[in-house]
């Protein structure tokens, strides 16, 4: 083992500190610390909980003659349409015209032609029903009113369930009004689907002679 040689530091006396020295350590200092870093971890929390609301936007403030307050977000509510129930008709004519072979209903004619005002229009009488002699039996009746039936036959259904009297040009509508009202009945449409005559009757299930 190396030894130096003795010098000042070897003879240091015993005496009163000189210098800097650590004093005591005071009690409940540490909880002091402790209480100081939890108060600034509350604050720290709380501010970056109040930031990630109004970056959310959970939390708004209107100006007010009060102040600030929170507003809150009104929800319109759905209002029904009035044209609904007008929309389902008119559904529901296109689904009966596509039926009776594309039909439109014409607007209702004031008077009726009379029987002497069929000139040269043709008219012809269709059973749309499983009734025999039908057809020849509202023939007779126009016959008896004064009208001359072109033909009588069968329309191609036998499911019919409403008597129409079909014409193809707008000037033949008062002649099918007077057709109808001579059968008692009042359905009369605008329809290019029986192209044999100028107007056709298409019996239902609805005409009792």
């Amino acid at each position: 083992m190396t030894r130096f040689p003795r010098d000042r530091f070897d003879d240091v006396a015993d005496g009163p500190r000189v210098g800097a020295h650590r004093g005591a350590a005071r009690r409940g200092g540490g909880w002091v610390v402790f209480a100081w870093a939890a108060l600034a971890t509350g604050v720290l929390v709380g501010i970056g909980v109040l930031v990630l609301a109004l970056l959310n936007g959970s939390v708004q403030f209107t100006e007010g003659s009060g102040g600030s307050t929170a507003s809150a977000t009104s929800t319109p509510s759905a209002s029904a349409s009035s044209d609904s129930d007008s929309d389902s008709d008119a559904g529901a004519d296109a689904d009966s015209g596509a039926d009776d072979g594309g039909a439109t209903q014409s607007p209702s004619a004031a008077a009726g032609a009379s029987a002497a005002d069929q000139g040269t229009t043709t008219l012809v009488v269709l059973n749309g029903t499983s009734t025999t002699g039908l057809a020849a039996n509202a023939s007779t009746r126009l016959g008896t009113a004064g009208w001359t039936v072109s033909s009588t036959g069968d329309a191609g259904t036998t499911g019919a369930t409403q008597t129409i009297v079909y014409y193809q040009q707008e000037s033949q509508a008062a002649v099918a009004q007077g057709v109808a009202q001579a059968l008692g009945v009042s359905a009369v449409q605008q329809s290019a689907a029986f192209p044999n005559a100028d107007v056709s009757v298409v019996l239902g299930s609805d005409y009792t002679g």
